[in-house]
């Protein structure tokens, strides 16, 4: 671990601050160079759409517009989309760092920024009247261009970005004081990234002592904590983020204090949240202001349409697709072990809630007489028909049913049996933070192999990433992924 001795402070930061300087000029072009290209791209798409809807066979289609107009009367309609759906990108803060590194987040933005656009477009030309009147199937080509050639034009500039040159001057450059375990796992889990917000610069020790943590070696230790404001002054970094357990509110706030007077953003990692953070949300009640955790994608309501709607769906062409395979499986299962070919389960679900699980029985009607315990690999109570069922996911095929009940969705953490959740609950750090939402026939944690006779935290860990950042896209990739990675089967 190198040290930065205090009275060389200043011609040893020198050049960080240089680096800064230069980083900060080459951010604010790449910026003014995606804003410029992405209103070239907005209204190439739009002058397209114009072009399709009138000088095409699609100016037939609709009703036909009975007064006459050039192209250069629809340019103020042009202008106006344009520059509204730029200002809808800019209230999404499409131009952050974060999502400038981040082509996911990119997406994100422009598909909800499209749909709002639409919408807003179509009322602004209704209430103003424009002339010549709007056409929604120019609007229509409108959206539909945007969401193609926005998304084309993002991932080339994110290419170019997501190079180690100009990655670096998007990144924030953060100064640490203190160090704990917390960021120490985050640190090691995303420092090779190509999104990761942060560059670290450096860190101070904790005000009572030496660091609990370990510090990577190549990790600077610059100063101490009474040196603080000289190295702001000195402009070595653009954030202070505070991860020493130890400090007191009083030492706190007197960093805070100095971060504003040097203009340098303040940021803590709260040791008391380890769970689901992407939800925590500042409110204020009777002036008092209250962290907590209330924004999770699935605590939207539209969104639990958008998955319910999908869910309903996947689940009926689900159970009329699988008729057959349940008949043929059915059959074997039957003729290798007599007996019911079907298993049910209790399983807990949303927020604790109980239900029956069915699955085409994969193991021997006795399997379970001396206790409830995991599959392993080569389990001796599973059935010849059984393997084969798991390694395919034949067995999951039923839970359609259940999905279509509500009792269960397409995708999420797999659900377990309120018995082995007593114990799961008391061993496994947030394991019941996995119920916040319905259990799924497949999830992250099965798609990256962590199913049977695999680590209980890993599993976790994946359920609840699961959790923090879901969409629709996401969904979509894990039933892909369901079918093409089996990983830790039976």
């Amino acid at each position: 671990m190198s040290s930065i001795d205090s009275g060389k402070m200043g011609a040893s930061t020198m050049p960080i601050r240089q680096t800064a300087e230069t980083s900060r000029a080459r951010y604010h072009r790449l910026v003014a160079g995606a804003f410029v290209a992405d209103f070239v791209a907005i209204t190439l798409a739009l002058t397209l759409a114009l072009w399709l809807r009138f000088e095409t066979k699609l100016s037939q289609f609709g009703v036909a517009y009975s007064g006459e107009f050039s192209a250069f009367d629809y340019l103020q309609h042009i202008a106006v989309g344009a520059v509204l759906m730029m200002m809808i990108l800019g209230n999404f803060r499409f131009y952050t760092r974060a999502n400038l590194l981040s082509y996911t987040n990119s997406l994100r933005i422009i598909f909800k920024a499209s749909f709002i656009w639409l919408l807003s477009y179509l009322a602004l030309t209704l209430i103003f009247k424009f002339y010549p009147p709007i056409s929604r199937v120019y609007c229509g080509l409108g959206l539909a261009l945007i969401l193609t050639i926005l998304p084309i034009w993002r991932g080339i500039l994110w290419r170019v970005i997501s190079s180690d040159t100009n990655a670096q001057s998007l990144r924030q450059r953060a100064l640490v004081v203190g160090w704990n375990e917390d960021f120490a796992h985050a640190v090691e889990k995303f420092s090779n990234a190509s999104d990761r917000p942060f560059e670290i610069v450096g860190v101070i020790p904790p005000l009572e002592g030496d660091f609990k943590t370990p510090v990577p070696e190549q990790m600077p230790v610059m100063g101490s904590y009474d040196s603080l404001e000289a190295l702001l002054q000195l402009r070595v970094c653009q954030v202070v983020v505070v991860a020493d357990d130890a400090l007191r509110s009083g030492n706190l706030m007197h960093i805070a204090a100095v971060c504003e007077k040097e203009m340098v953003e303040f940021k803590l990692v709260p040791t008391c949240f380890q769970v689901l953070l992407s939800g925590l949300h500042l409110e204020s009640v009777g002036g008092i202001p209250i962290l907590g955790i209330s924004r999770l994608p699935l605590h939207s309501t539209l969104n639990r349409y958008i998955k319910r709607c999908i869910d309903i769906f996947g689940a009926l062409v689900g159970l009329a697709l699988s008729g057959p395979i349940i008949a043929v499986f059915g059959f074997l299962i039957h003729r290798e072990s007599p007996g019911s070919i079907f298993y049910r389960q209790r399983r807990l679900g949303a927020n604790g809630q109980v239900f029956d699980m069915i699955k085409l029985r994969s193991m021997k009607l006795d399997a379970e007489t001396n206790g409830v315990g995991w599959t392993v690999k080569d389990d001796p109570r599973c059935l010849r028909v059984g393997a084969f069922m798991r390694k395919w996911n034949i067995d999951e095929i039923p839970q359609f049913w259940n999905v279509l009940k509500g009792d269960m969705s397409l995708v999420g953490p797999r659900p377990e049996r309120p018995e082995l959740i007593l114990q799961f609950k008391e061993e496994i750090p947030h394991y019941n933070a996995r119920h916040n939402i319905k259990p799924g026939i497949t999830g992250w944690a099965q798609v990256n192999g962590l199913r049977g006779d695999t680590s209980l935290s890993d599993r976790v860990q994946f359920d609840l990433h699961y959790i923090e950042n879901w969409n629709v896209i996401l969904d979509f990739q894990i039933m892909f992924l369901t079918f093409v990675k089996r990983e830790g089967a039976c």
